[in-house]
């Protein structure tokens, strides 16, 4: 079952036009959003955490559409539905962006783009191994190769990208973790995927070497240890993409979890642990981290090797 989320007239003010002029002088905008999702979960549990927060959206759409600078109103709407699809558990949206006032004297009514975003569907789709939201709206940001999955425990990211076809080594300390992984990759028949049983903390001050540019994709996900990123650095190919996401300290406040506000990411310091990668995408707030867990207060990163 799916809905469709309805949001009509989100109205604000944008530098969006093709003139200098017309770009120095805000104007204003609204948009439409036509939003399909999946229901069944909202339904039978009644709670806002299992359907996409139109409110949450709105502050997204607004924050994002005040915040940048555009000579193309098509450009905009781009800009907003991808950070749409990134962020929420959206299966297909579609957005009519328009001038209500656009400096145009034969045109009475605004003027506008509508764009429509599926979502693709595939074999792999996040119902089999139940990968992070965040991994599996960015995962193709990565470049077909050779993945790392730092701290892989059973391997649902592991899993996941090996069945779109990359090479991916699952690395964590607990045996029994990596046992059940290799069983679930060879039920499912993914030769591609093996792994790799080290304890990245045993010398915390010489934490062992990932490789010399070995990886097109590294992947680390509700795992902080501050001496490993030079490593993660060092081992990601030119062109290659870290995604990172983990808890804010925020978090450990609010919520009590992790217990020790040592494993929790302070305010942009992500940002600053993976320089100088070229970030893509960065952000910090409350987040889906499953289909069946309760959103977190994380720091999502996508960054790439120079």
């Amino acid at each position: 079952m799916s809905e469709a989320i309805i949001i009509e007239e989100i109205c604000f003010q944008a530098k969006c036009g093709v003139t200098l002029d017309e770009r120095q002088r805000p104007q204003p905008l609204l948009a439409d959003l036509e939003i399909t999702c999946s229901v069944e979960d909202a339904i039978h549990s009644d709670s806002l955490t299992k359907t996409v927060d139109y409110a949450r959206v709105i502050r997204r759409v607004i924050a994002i559409g005040t915040a940048n600078e555009n000579a193309l109103i098509e450009r905009l709407a781009d800009q907003i539905a991808q950070a749409l699809m990134l962020e929420f558990p959206i299966h297909r949206l579609t957005i009519w962006l328009r001038k209500t006032a656009p400096p145009l004297s034969d045109v009475s009514g605004s003027v506008g783009v509508r764009l429509t975003y599926p979502r693709p569907r595939t074999v792999d789709s996040p119902s089999l191994f139940q990968p992070s939201p965040f991994l599996h709206a960015t995962a193709d940001m990565i470049p077909k190769g050779k993945v790392l999955d730092v701290a892989a425990g059973e391997g649902r990211h592991a899993l996941y990208m090996a069945s779109r076809g990359y090479e991916v080594i699952g690395l964590d300390r607990d045996e029994n973790a990596l046992a059940t992984l290799t069983r679930t990759a060879q039920d499912h028949r993914l030769s591609n995927l093996s792994t790799w049983n080290v304890n990245l903390e045993k010398h915390p001050e010489a934490p062992p070497s990932l490789g010399n540019q070995e990886y097109d994709g590294i992947l680390v996900f509700f795992y902080l240890f501050r001496p490993l990123f030079p490593s993660i650095l060092q081992a990601l190919k030119p062109g290659g993409v870290l995604i990172y996401e983990t808890f804010l300290i925020d978090n450990h406040v609010r919520f009590q979890h992790p217990r020790r506000k040592e494993f929790c990411l302070g305010h942009n310091e992500l940002l600053h642990l993976t320089h100088p990668l070229r970030v893509l995408h960065y952000e910090e707030g409350s987040h889906p981290t499953s289909p069946h867990q309760r959103p977190a207060i994380t720091a999502r990163l996508v960054a790439q090797q120079a």
